[in-house]
């Protein structure tokens, strides 16, 4: 009877055991794949709207004198342009200042317009600092609880000085599976 016991049940058990485990492990497997490749296509997605804003921002835009044609209160007259915030390309970035002044009322007026501008589905971040100036455009990730973003840092020129600019893409939503 020992044996009986022995012999059925507990193979029984085991094969389900092992069963369950290997369903479990195959699910786990999967779930863990799917998040990676999530997240890494979010994460890559970042970089490349990062890259389209840098080749954007560091343009003269179009046409050169733009700001010129545009009332950043009124988003109706933002359709003709590509912002752009160079006044030359080069080894050194110049930056115009009146571009970066009107970018700047545009975004307080209608941040997410400019998203649209910009060619930009996440959120960004644009600070320019020199010794006596700090010029923010756009959302400060610290604000929103960023959980990913992509930094570009560069050295500019604005109003004849150096100048420290720095774009961010940035969202603060979950690349993991939906």
């Amino acid at each position: 009877m020992k044996l009986q016991f022995w012999s059925f049940d507990v193979i029984f058990a085991i094969v389900i055991f092992v069963i369950a485990v290997s369903i479990l492990a195959f699910v786990w497997h999967t779930l863990s794949s799917e998040v990676a490749v999530t997240n890494a296509y979010g994460i890559e997605d970042l970089q490349q709207q990062l890259q389209s804003l840098q080749v954007r921002v560091f343009s003269p835009g179009s046409p050169s004198d733009w700001p010129a044609q545009i009332v950043p209160t009124n988003t109706e007259t933002w359709g003709n342009v590509t912002i752009g915030l160079s006044n030359s390309t080069g080894a050194q970035t110049v930056l115009s200042a009146q571009k970066v002044a009107t970018l700047e009322g545009m975004a307080n007026e209608n941040y997410q317009s400019t998203k649209q501008e910009l060619g930009v589905g996440f959120d960004y971040y644009i600070t320019i600092k020199t010794d006596s100036l700090n010029i923010a455009i756009g959302r400060n990730p610290a604000s929103y609880n960023a959980t990913s973003e992509q930094v570009d840092t560069r050295a500019v020129i604005l109003n004849g000085r150096s100048a420290q600019m720095q774009i961010i893409v940035w969202t603060n939503t979950s690349f993991g599976v939906g």
